[in-house]
């Protein structure tokens, strides 16, 4: 069909190319098998091509059945959770030299970009406790597979120890990753409030053994009570130590380095990013000084140095993918970057600074802690608190007793409310319960209000 926004399509212009490179059109398709070839136009569109302003018609038709939760905000959590995103984080990101931020190719004439991207570096690297983080991840799935690949190559070993409450979609990816390397991952138990058990790790662990990864808040948003524990075994074996934080946590908690983390992991969504439909996000991934280590980071990292005029500049000081100069000895297959991503975080945290970020910790805790609260006082009987820990950070796992958690998620979207993520497929042993999130945005009348919602339908 002939559009005049694809000039390729006019058949004026087809028959010219073809008579250039002196073949048909069936020449072009050779290699495809005649039974698999499709002989007919596809029923796409709507046969015929629309006008610009047609297509806006069209689009905004399809936009209207969105339902946009903002009285209350959603309480879907399950790692992604909604948040606040301040209007300078968006104002300055708009920008035309950080919104069309990408790979610097060319780091002589990138200096805005590298800077940008080492001032992200250090201020992760702080909030993390560790001495080194990159740049480049993906999310927090692929920074996890990442830590998972870059530790079984430090230490040429190839198996993981996680806990059974992973992530389960960190866990997927993490799976498809390993495999092509035959990496394997391995459970270790958890116990009633979510805690690791120390026996069973102590148990699991040999000399195959890469590194136990924690979570901490875990994905069921409990706060580990020992984390210490873990990492005091890991060394014991001469394992690595990987810890994923959720960013904001950390304003209040003592960061994963601090207690012994080789590899600290996270995804800075909740760093002013939004939800974005799912994406982008960003993954960070950072590590303790090691040289072992720092070799088989992948990514890129920007350092700082001075000219010959003694004036600083700052230029890719690893550059660890195979589009770059590594080829087929790279140590990570991502192939593009999460620039503008970091530097929306990193906005974000220089506009709170650090007592900001420490307040942001303490809100999203309190709140959390008034859900958690309210539910157990004015719910017992017909939802409870699937772990017994004694502090949740922003997620909290609910088990429903009377009632499927479909029909009731399905009510409570009548009453305007977007409950939590059900877990039923995802987690073994929660299929009955849901992860709600309650962030910086829910105050107290959106809690009363979802618990006063659940009394009625759970």
């Amino acid at each position: 069909m002939y559009h005049s926004w694809i000039p390729n399509s006019d058949p004026v212009v087809k028959r010219e190319m073809l008579r250039f490179i002196g073949k048909g059109v069936e020449d072009l398709f050779v290699d495809i098998p005649e039974s698999i070839r499709l002989r007919e136009p596809l029923k796409v569109g709507f046969g015929r091509p629309l006008s610009e302003y047609e297509v806006y018609r069209i689009v905004d038709r399809i936009l209207s059945r969105n339902k946009v939760f903002r009285d209350p905000p959603p309480f879907i959590g399950g790692g992604i959770c909604a948040g606040y995103v301040p209007s300078i984080v968006r104002f300055l990101a708009l920008r035309g030299e950080i919104y069309t931020s990408y790979t610097p190719y060319q780091p002589e004439i990138n200096q805005g970009v590298l800077q940008a991207i080492f001032e992200y570096q250090s201020i992760m690297a702080e909030l993390y406790g560790v001495d080194v983080v990159n740049a480049s991840m993906y999310d927090g799935s692929t920074a996890v597979a990442e830590a998972f690949r870059l530790a079984m190559r430090a230490t040429k070993r190839s198996k993981i120890l996680v806990p059974a409450t992973m992530n389960p979609f960190y866990r997927s990816v993490a799976n498809t990753w390993l495999s092509p390397v035959k990496g394997a991952l391995e459970e270790y138990r958890v116990d009633e409030k979510g805690n690791p058990d120390l026996g069973d790790i102590y148990g699991k662990i040999d000399g195959d053994t890469a590194a136990i990864y924690l979570e901490n808040p875990g994905f069921l948003g409990n706060i580990i009570e020992d984390p210490e524990a873990v990492g005091e075994i890991t060394k014991k074996k001469g394992a690595l130590f990987i810890v994923y934080s959720e960013p904001t946590s950390l304003g209040i908690l003592k960061p994963p380095g601090e207690y012994g983390a080789d590899i600290v992991v996270g995804d800075g969504q909740s760093l002013g990013l939004g939800l974005n439909y799912g994406g982008p996000g960003l993954g960070i991934l950072g590590i303790k000084m090691d040289q072992e280590l720092l070799k088989q980071l992948p990514g890129r990292l920007v350092g700082a140095t001075v000219d010959a005029d003694g004036r600083r500049g700052y230029m890719l000081i690893l550059q660890t993918r195979e589009q770059h100069i590594r080829r087929e000895r790279a140590t990570s297959n991502i192939t593009t970057n999460s620039s503008l991503m970091a530097i929306m975080a990193a906005i974000y945290i220089a506009y709170l600074g650090g007592n900001g970020l420490r307040r942001l910790g303490e809100s999203i805790l309190r709140r959390t802690l008034y859900a958690a609260e309210s539910i157990r006082r004015r719910l017992s009987g017909r939802v409870s608190i699937a772990l017994g820990s004694r502090l949740f950070y922003r997620e909290i796992p609910l088990r429903f007793h009377g009632k499927i958690y479909g029909e009731i998620h399905r009510r409570l979207l009548e009453r305007g409310i977007h409950g939590g993520l059900w877990l039923r497929g995802l987690l073994k042993g929660f299929e009955d319960c849901a992860l709600y999130c309650f962030s910086e945005i829910h105050g107290r009348e959106d809690i009363d209000r979802l618990v006063q919602a659940l009394a009625e339908v759970a």
